[in-house]
């Protein structure tokens, strides 16, 4: 299972009742920064498989589920776990970074 494309139809099946940890990537098509995290996020979501699943959000297109979790900056990279954020970084992040800040929910 690679990334899947997160909805206001369907975040809530998807992330908040999730049985697994889930890393969601607040992104835009014209965000530079979002195409340079993009590869490690695609890398993440092979790798863990079946432990974390990773959502991509695109904010242009779902604004009020970016605006529900206050994103104001992208990309913003952000575990949830039941449920709720439990840790959330800002910015693009390189392979070896975004492994350790997923790892400890995996």
């Amino acid at each position: 299972m690679s990334e899947v494309t997160l909805t206001n139809a369907n975040f809530e099946t998807e992330v908040l009742k999730s049985d697994v940890p889930v890393l969601v990537d607040f992104w835009a098509v014209w965000c530079g920064p979002c195409k340079m995290v993009a590869p490690a996020v695609a890398k993440i979501a092979e790798k863990y498989e079946g432990k974390l699943k990773v959502g991509k959000l695109n904010v242009d297109e779902q604004p009020e589920l970016a605006e529900k979790f206050n994103i104001s900056s992208i990309p913003t990279l952000a575990v949830f776990k039941g449920g709720k954020v439990v840790n959330q970084r800002i910015g693009a992040v390189s392979l070896s970074v975004l492994e350790s800040f997923v790892g400890e929910y995996v």
